[in-house]
């Protein structure tokens, strides 16, 4: 049977008040309502027919089931079940359709202890440890609630997972965290002392967080929000409030990296959010707890943004902290210039204008957009040795100068003469002699001067070498001044004058065109970005400065 206390849920004055808001906050009817409706939707797609394969589980679009949500179901499912003010309060289709669930989780957890994650991967602890987020949530749940059905059902599950997390490994930097909260949930729940061996024994790796604030994968929307949650759930359950450092360091990053409209830079990502759309929701837990833990009316403002969305009814009854009223609401900075050594970028926000200037390793170095205009960034390359596509390697952040060098040698036979296999060529690169060698230094700086930024784009060191630069549009945007390129789909030529982008009433004035040349589709360089683009194309040795004017 489930055996746990919640210091959280202590009988005092504090408890009985906490007590009295969450029971305030899950009448909430906003809230319950929206939990109700994820409800709805879980079971619009759950499989009852009793002689299919997966009877209880949810598949999703394409017929793929995942464990995650049958306990998504059961957190979800529970809370609705056990808050009066819910349509599914005390539903008995509902408590029908959660053993259902609960069914499928224990004939489909692996003899190991894990779940697969079917898209990729099998007898995965930490896919294992995500499910428990959930799973570990709804046995609180149903411990609170009393609802022995649901914890009888999901205790063995849960259990074996343990067994299987405290031996089991990881792919990624953001995946021992998560395997940490899951057992942090399982202490919680069931008290083994190998739980928190575990845990110490990641945690003496050290949380990977550098001196800007940013975590290794530096997965802006997605593994930061995983990350911070997992620190934060650790701290709470296992009482260690140093690990709320980090999270509020991130946080307070992340606060530098939104744009106007709320969406955040994602061109920093290592995963498989780079270069997507997408705002901090997935941080609201984390912000509304240290927006009360540290009384921060900036972080108390993004949790406020968020709140009607994408607050959790579980977690405000899982959390009885959560229901303090936010501190007073303070302004996010919208008017600065702020380096990140460390990642290697700076970012500018003037107002409705926001740029970032990315100077490690990252083909789009610039980037810039004014209110509801975008440019996704600017990137160039010549036709240099198939290779000539700039990637800055370094980056003066001061003075916003980011430089590459290339050299594209031809090679000599061996002396003396030697066989060489028919598929050692490219092995034997590196013992031959140079000859020919030409070279390529490129170079970009970024200047601000009131609405505009000057990006001066410089390659020499091999002449009459092909060159373009593309201004990547977001799709949406109209594009004036410019003509198509031939060959190339959603591809426009600045050849001469100035193009106009504008979406709204907002509006880049580009200038000024460059015309040496029609060809965009550079020979080994990067294919065109998504959306349309705009190319300028020179030769070397080229030098030439860009003004991208926000009107």
């Amino acid at each position: 049977m489930l055996n746990f206390s919640r210091r959280a849920m202590l009988a005092s004055p504090a408890a009985a008040a906490l007590a009295s808001q969450a029971e305030t906050q899950r009448t909430n009817p906003a809230l319950v309502r929206r939990n109700d409706q994820a409800v709805e939707h879980l079971l619009s797609r759950q499989v009852i027919a009793p002689n299919r394969r997966h009877h209880g589980a949810i598949p999703d679009d394409y017929g793929i089931v995942f464990p995650h949500q049958p306990a998504a179901l059961l957190a979800t499912g529970l809370a609705s079940w056990l808050t009066p003010a819910s349509r599914f309060h005390q539903s008995a289709e509902l408590m029908e359709r959660m053993r259902l669930a609960a069914s499928w989780l224990v004939r489909n957890q692996l003899p190991s202890g894990n779940f697969d994650l079917p898209i990729t991967n099998f007898n995965s602890p930490p896919d294992t440890g995500f499910v428990v987020h959930n799973l570990g949530t709804a046995a609180v749940l149903a411990r609170q609630g009393k609802v022995t059905a649901i914890g009888n059902a999901i205790e063995p599950v849960l259990r074996r997972v343990g067994a299987a997390l405290v031996v089991g490994g990881v792919h990624t930097p953001n995946h021992r965290w998560v395997v940490c909260e899951a057992l942090a949930q399982l202490h919680e729940l069931f008290g083994e002392s190998d739980y928190l061996r575990r845990i110490d024994q990641w945690l003496a790796e050290g949380i990977d967080i550098d001196g800007d604030g940013h975590y290794n994968e530096r997965s802006t929307t997605i593994y930061n929000a995983v990350t911070n949650r997992a620190l934060a759930v650790m701290a709470l359950k296992l009482n260690r409030p140093e690990l709320l450092d980090p999270v509020r360091r991130n946080l307070d990053a992340m606060i530098w990296l939104q744009h106007a409209d709320g969406e955040v830079v994602t061109e920093i990502s290592s995963r498989q959010d780079a270069n997507e759309r997408g705002d901090m929701h997935r941080y609201w837990f984390p912000l509304r707890l240290l927006a009360l833990r540290d009384r921060d009316g900036r972080f108390a403002t993004l949790a406020e943004r968020y709140e009607a969305q994408y607050a959790s009814l579980a977690m405000y009854m899982e959390y009885p902290e959560l229901h303090q009223s936010l501190p007073a609401r303070a302004a996010l900075p919208e008017d600065f210039r702020r380096r990140f050594p460390e990642l290697g970028i700076t970012r500018i926000r003037r107002g409705p204008v926001s740029a970032t200037v990315i100077g490690n390793g990252n083909s789009r170095f610039f980037t810039l957009r004014h209110g509801s205009c975008v440019i996704n960034a600017v990137r160039f390359a010549t036709a240099f040795f198939g290779k000539g596509q700039f990637i800055p390697a370094e980056f003066e952040d001061e003075g916003m100068t980011m430089r590459q060098s290339l050299e594209g040698p031809y090679y000599q036979p061996f002396t003396p003469a030697r066989k060489v296999g028919a598929r050692e060529w490219n092995q034997t690169r590196g013992g031959r002699a140079r000859s020919e060698v030409c070279a390529m230094d490129y170079e970009a700086r970024v200047r601000e001067r009131g609405s505009v930024f000057e990006v001066e784009i410089a390659a020499q060191g091999t002449n009459d070498v092909p060159l373009a630069i593309e201004v990547s549009v977001r799709e949406d945007a109209e594009i004036h001044g410019v003509t198509p390129a031939p060959n190339a789909p959603e591809a426009f030529l600045l050849a001469n004058g100035h193009a106009l982008i504008r979406r709204g009433e907002h509006a880049i004035h580009l200038s000024p065109g460059i015309g040496d040349h029609r060809w965009t589709r550079l020979r080994g360089t990067l294919p065109q970005l998504p959306g349309r683009s705009i190319y300028l194309c020179g030769v070397t040795p080229f030098r030439r400065v860009l003004r991208f004017e926000c009107l």
